[in-house]
């Protein structure tokens, strides 16, 4: 699948406008969307590439740094196809699973007609009008509780190829998409193409967007596959989000991309960069009131178009941007456990000791097992992890940690960057399987 080109050729700083393509004329009364901070946990995809191709070259030398730096972190599953008799299908089984995990999960909506003004990522629905159709069968995949939608990369941002006429009908078609989705998940977060802070002007950028109906979503994103700094766009989105209060619009909140930005920026094609790195880890924890997540949107590793086709997955990519790259942060246990979590019936560990609890996550044939590590009362250098599966299922891959047995009992021990836990504090890994999950009963040893 071709996913996302032409964004990165708008890159270089000083850019302000795209000539010839100014929102024009759409008078749109201003409404409102809840636009209320995001909080929770961001749900990890079990079956994104990154996690295939881990799965599948355990031996690989760059397997270690791609798997605990990329395949660990949560991601966006991309919708790029055209497929209105399945799509509902597709979305319903993604959000149930990230339901399931008690996750929100990101869905990055690719399917706009002419989309990437027909450069390597060229695609979407034929016309407007089935584009339409698809976006009400994608609503309806969406069940009930929070999900985040990342609604039209570029889709606002390149216009250069449209008419005056084709740039309002596809703002009308992208304000109708997000009222769409909004009616059949009202807990859903909308957020509208923003392009990126050496594009388009911030103003111009708040036209566009006004025209579109951000007034109907909760705001909007920028960076999607791009490597500009968080902090210039976080300045960038101030800035936006200044010019809409300017027009009466209020309330609106960024995403920020931090997939490929923490290294540096320049030439716009990640495929034969070796400077660039993963940027910030994806939360929703980002200490910004104007910014409710840091997200990866962009899968780390995939292709841009120019050396390899856009869109695939490439780990000689990923092992450049995760390579030299921080590791991923530990957290603090749980206050609360989570609702279907039972409660631990054994006392906190003391001394050199550690729990382990596994939060399963079955559907038909599979299942992903979340496990949290926790440090007793001191300091841990080391852990083994030891879970037993039912008969019949097996190990299919791990991500920041190492597993010792694919069935029956099987111990995991920690990797270079997570031995180290402090007291009382949690580090998490994971694993995927085939079968019935295991129990939420782990044992727990310290080295």
């Amino acid at each position: 699948m071709a996913i996302l080109s032409s964004l990165r050729r708008r890159s270089a700083a000083g850019v302000a406008a795209v000539a010839g393509a100014t929102a024009v004329g759409v008078c749109l009364a201003v409404g409102s969307a809840s636009a209320g901070a995001l909080s929770g946990s961001l749900y990890r995809d079990p079956s994104s590439a990154v996690i295939r191709w881990v799965a599948a070259n355990p031996g690989d030398s760059r397997t270690a740094v791609i798997r605990d730096k990329i395949a660990s972190q949560p991601q966006a599953r991309w919708f790029a196809n055209f497929n209105p008799s399945t799509v509902q299908s597709e979305v319903s089984g993604f959000v149930g699973a990230a339901n399931a995990a008690q996750q929100i999960p990101v869905l990055a909506v690719y399917e706009i007609t002419n989309r990437d003004c027909g450069g390597a990522s060229a695609g979407g629905a034929p016309d407007l009008n089935q584009y339409q159709t698809w976006v009400s069968n994608f609503a309806r995949g969406l069940g009930n509780q929070t999900v985040i939608i990342i609604l039209e990369t570029d889709s606002l941002a390149l216009l250069t190829c449209l008419s005056s006429s084709e740039i309002n009908a596809r703002n009308q078609a992208i304000s109708t998409a997000t009222r769409t989705i909004k009616s059949g998940n009202p807990n859903a977060k909308v957020y509208l193409d923003a392009g990126h802070s050496t594009w388009n002007s911030a103003g111009e950028t708040a036209n566009r967007l006004r025209a579109a109906g951000v007034q109907y979503a909760d705001g909007f994103f920028t960076n999607v596959s791009n490597y500009n700094s968080t902090s210039s766009e976080a300045n960038f989105g101030r800035a936006v989000i200044s010019a809409l209060n300017g027009m009466g619009i209020s309330g609106k909140r960024q995403v920020i991309d931090t997939s490929r930005n923490g290294g540096a920026s320049g030439d716009w094609c990640g495929d034969d960069n070796t400077d660039r790195r993963i940027g910030q880890y994806p939360t929703t924890n980002t200490g910004d009131s104007n910014i409710d997540a840091y997200l990866w949107v962009k899968p780390p590793g995939e292709a841009d178009g120019c050396r390899y086709t856009a869109g695939s997955f490439q780990p000689d990519l990923a092992f450049s941007l995760a390579n030299g790259a921080p590791n991923p942060p530990t957290t603090a246990p749980p206050t609360t456990a989570p609702p279907t979590t039972a409660p631990p019936t054994t006392p906190p560990p003391t001394g050199n000791g550690c729990l382990a609890s596994v939060v399963i996550n079955q559907w038909t044939g599979g299942f992903t097992a979340s496990v949290t590590v926790t440090a007793g009362s001191a300091d841990i250098n080391g852990w083994t992890v030891t879970v037993t599966l039912p008969g019949g299922a097996s190990v299919t891959g791990t991500w920041s940690a190492q597993a010792s047995g694919t069935s029956g009992t099987v111990r995991f021990t920690n990797v270079g960057y997570n031995g180290h836990v402090g007291a009382g504090q949690s580090t998490n890994f994971g694993f995927q399987g085939s079968g019935t999950g295991p129990s939420a009963t782990a044992t727990c040893a310290a080295s």
